[in-house]
């Protein structure tokens, strides 16, 4: 008696009336989820408007998604309509089976709208309507799958989803596993990072505990020892007190302390973990995404790049219009080809060199003249502070220039690889990356490496100092030390390119060309003209930005390896600040990637390619940098040396005297001596180096404590390079690239393959021996073959020498390894032999065969 009819599926009718009742729910359900298109569109009920007429209940919100009618029969007596109720049993008994059966529909979650009770027969319609949440319920229930970009929107491509794993294989699924392969990098690299943060924080938190009992810093605070400085500027700038650098000695001690050296060894050794964890975890990947079936062999099949077969074809044809000699045009090739190499390369590297010393040149000029212009205001408060507003704006600037000068490497480095004509897409993108690299590193390490290495030590002494274009008089550092500008500068750039380059610049691009694009296809006439009907999907798709590849994404993170590992020494929150940042900066490429880039064409690939290589150059190359950094630009060596010795005690007290020379003021050059001095009539000034006093022989010449100072940097240079570099290889001995699951698991394949071929050399064995086996029986001038016989040999022999001792060495009765590898490849004639007749003699079989 019960039909249903699915508004969705048009007119669907199928019959109720044999099944039962909980058989008959579940099947509504389960032809609810079906008509819904199994959950392929995820979102709110649709409007009336865009559904149509006659499908929604009576309120016009919602939807009819089933039907259930049901037969009033027609009774053979006319009765009124005070009487129309039916008083036949059986119309009672099918009345309270439709109850019943309503009642456990509205249990199960459904809503239910019925026809007025106005009819006396014919048919009666019940509507059905499912809400979202019984759908997805009964969805999971029945194991349907939701769509892989709304499970990677919903779990992986939120903010506050940053707590959660990434789903490394929904999304190989979804972009392929080159795009697979750069989240999983991320996500270990970013795993790796805690650890560093927390060592980071530890040794941060430890000069915090000790920057109260640091000797040298309370000697620096002592106003007691009244050291006079020499000015640091000539004319305008007067003596000065080193106690009024206090801060910046205890700031400095933050992050110059013997704790740093920990720091620096333990990163370093981090860096080596991070790449043999990564290697173990790409092998993982590899085996499970069955990548490892991808050889080398597979580059060398790799077509050509359009651009390279359209040169080629242009110089061919100019070859051939010329009719040159072969061997002029093979030897003109080679001379071009080298020419424009070493043009690309000369080019390269002179442009490098020269924009970012230019850029760096520019800010130390500034700084300079800054400083004298701060140095000659009356305002007390601007003199004390020209430190630190020189070093914050001097950083500032260099961030803009950084950011500036990223863009223009970016578009040379693809303008010399154009120039290059690389063969394939691959040989293209290897060159693009190793050029925009080299350039980007300079141009962000540039600013630090001169604070790290060159700021200070190239200034020259009072009443020698070294002059820019005879004005100009190079910048000193401050008496704590370069350590914490180049800890300034590091931060500020690090967080600055983080911040606006990798976050602000990776959304807000996209999204600014997005409104770009969309502004113009509003102005447009067929815009208009199409705008009476909703935009179809691949015109809302073909809005989005399109996909640029990964080099961008590896490089801001390669960039950002390196201020993690380079300069750990005088940044212990680095790893810190990395690790905030990508724990949002995943979130922000996969939101990029899902709803802002069209789909990229998904790429196999079984590795990161050259990037680990960059990695692991990077690698090594920082614990040359971090012994550089804590020999010369920190106070350690310094230190190590007063305390064991030159103290008198043992202790690090008279540090800071011990640190300063001494010079006669009368010795001033004409016109760069103080004037109007606050500080009465000085005599002698001090300033940080180690030379002789005036009053020496050897006046104002390296003293013996400098030479000493300067062989104690270089022997920690090398013993800590050599003791790192050698824990480095044990630590990537001790570690294997493959881990022993995936080994074992190899070799149990390989076991399996070895086992499939043995078997099936095995049947071909066998097949061949029965074969000739039937053709070679008991003929009139035929010859038997038995099982330890040859095998006949098409041409000049009828049969091969039979039995052991006529065999191949090392073969048994011809049951030996070779005589199964002589069956095996005989097989190969013998799998399309025709069958020869019976009637044939021997000879005319042989001639078959």
């Amino acid at each position: 008696e019960l039909t249903a009819h699915s508004a969705a599926e048009g007119s669907h009718f199928s019959g109720f009336e044999n099944l039962p009742k909980a058989t008959s729910l579940l099947y509504i359900l389960h032809s609810l989820l079906i008509s819904l298109g199994s959950l392929q569109v995820v979102g709110p009920t649709p409007s009336p408007q865009s559904i149509g007429e006659g499908l929604c209940f009576s309120d016009g919100r919602r939807k009819v998604d089933y039907v259930l009618v049901f037969q009033r029969r027609r009774h053979s007596s006319i009765r009124s309509h005070a009487n129309a109720a039916p008083t036949d049993p059986a119309d009672n008994e099918m009345r309270l089976i439709r109850q019943e059966f309503e009642a456990n529909l509205l249990e199960a979650g459904l809503e239910i709208e019925r026809d007025r009770e106005l009819k006396t027969h014919g048919p009666s319609f019940t509507r059905l309507h499912a809400p979202w949440p019984v759908l997805c319920r009964e969805a999971e229930f029945l194991k349907i799958k939701v769509p892989t970009k709304t499970v990677l929107h919903e779990e992986w491509a939120r903010y506050s989803a940053f707590y959660k794993y990434q789903p490394i294989d929904l999304v190989r699924k979804y972009f392929g596993e080159k795009i697979g392969l750069y989240f999983a990098w991320l996500g270990v690299y970013t795993q790796l990072l805690i650890p560093a943060s927390i060592v980071g924080i530890i040794v941060f938190f430890f000069g915090v505990a000790t920057v109260e009992t640091d000797i040298p810093s309370q000697e620096m605070c002592n106003e007691s020892l009244n050291f006079t400085m020499c000015p640091l500027c000539d004319g305008v700038c007067d003596f000065w007190h080193l106690s009024t650098a206090c801060g910046t000695a205890r700031a400095s001690h933050l992050f110059d302390n013997p704790a740093t050296v920990f720091f620096a060894i333990f990163m370093s050794l981090w860096a080596v973990l991070f790449l043999e964890h990564w290697k173990r975890r790409q092998i993982s990947l590899s085996f499970s995404w069955d990548l490892t079936g991808i050889e080398e062999d597979e580059v060398y099949t790799e077509h050509p790049r359009p651009k390279y077969e359209n040169i080629l074809l242009q110089k061919r044809q100019r070859k051939q219009k010329n009719k040159k000699k072969k061997k002029k045009n093979e030897v003109g090739k080679k001379r071009n080809l080298l020419m424009t190499n070493l043009s690309c390369f000369l080019f390269l590297f002179c442009s490098q060199f020269g924009l970012t010393f230019s850029a760096v040149f520019g800010v130390i000029i500034y700084r300079i003249t800054v400083s004298a212009l701060m140095a000659m205001s009356p305002d007390p408060e601007t003199k004390s502070n020209v430190r630190v507003t020189v070093t914050a704006t001097a950083v500032i600037i260099n961030l803009v220039v950084i950011l500036i000068l990223d863009e223009i490497y970016g578009a040379v480095a693809l303008w010399l690889t154009e120039l290059e004509i690389p063969k394939t897409e691959t040989d293209f993108e290897e060159r693009l990356i190793l050029k925009a690299f080299l350039l980007k590193f300079m141009n962000a390490y540039a600013p630090i490496f001169y604070v790290a290495f060159f700021k200070g030590r190239f200034a020259g002494r009072p009443g020698n100092y070294v002059y820019v274009f005879n004005d100009y008089r190079m910048e000193e550092c401050a008496p704590g030390g370069c350590l914490i500008e180049l800890c300034i500068q590091l931060s500020i750039i690090m967080l600055g390119k983080q911040l606006i380059q990798n976050n602000i610049f990776e959304i807000g691009i996209p999204k600014l060309k997005k409104l770009v694009r969309a502004i113009k296809d509003k102005g447009s006439a067929e815009k208009k003209s199409e705008q009476e009907r909703p935009p179809q999907q691949w015109n809302l798709d073909y809005a989005l930005a399109p996909f640029e590849g990964l080099t961008p994404e590896y490089m801001e993170m390669i960039i950002q390896f390196g201020f993690v590992s380079l300069f750990v020494a005088s940044f212990p929150l680095a790893p810190l600040f990395a690790l905030l940042n990508n724990v949002i900066e995943i979130r922000l490429d996969a939101k990029k990637f899902v709803t802002e880039l069209r789909r990229p064409v998904a790429v196999r690939a079984k590795d990161i390619g050259i990037w680990y290589n960059i990695l692991s150059g990077m690698g090594k190359f920082s614990v040359i940098i971090n012994a550089f950094v804590i020999s010369f630009t920190s106070d350690f060596i310094p230190r190590l040396v007063y305390q064991y010795m030159f103290s008198q005690t043992g202790t690090m007290h008279g540090f800071i005297d011990h640190t300063l020379s001494y010079f006669n003021v009368s010795n001033f050059k004409p016109g760069t001596a103080p004037q109007n001095s606050e500080h009465g009539d000085i005599i002698v000034c001090r300033y940080k180096d180690y030379r002789e006093p005036p009053w020496s022989p050897d006046a104002y010449m390296f003293s013996k404590q400098y030479w000493c100072v300067l062989a104690a940097r270089l022997a920690f240079v090398i013993v800590f390079q050599n003791l790192v570099m050698f824990l480095s290889l044990v630590v990537a001995w001790v570690i294997p690239d493959t881990p022993k699951t995936i080994m074992e698991q190899l070799k149990r394949e390989k076991k399996l393959l070895v086992d499939v071929f043995l078997r099936e050399e095995k049947e071909k064995f066998q097949l061949i021996q029965s074969l000739f086996s039937k053709d070679t029986t008991l003929q009139p001038g035929g010859h038997v073959l038995h099982p330890g016989q040859g095998l006949p040999i098409p041409g000049r022999y009828s049969t091969l020498p039979s039995g052991p001792k006529q065999g191949l060495a090392g073969d048994r009765g011809g049951e030996g390894p070779r005589a199964r590898c002589r069956a095996a490849s005989f097989s190969q004639f013998t799998r399309n032999i025709p069958s020869s007749p019976r009637n044939e003699n021997e000879n005319s079989r042989h001639t078959a065969v």
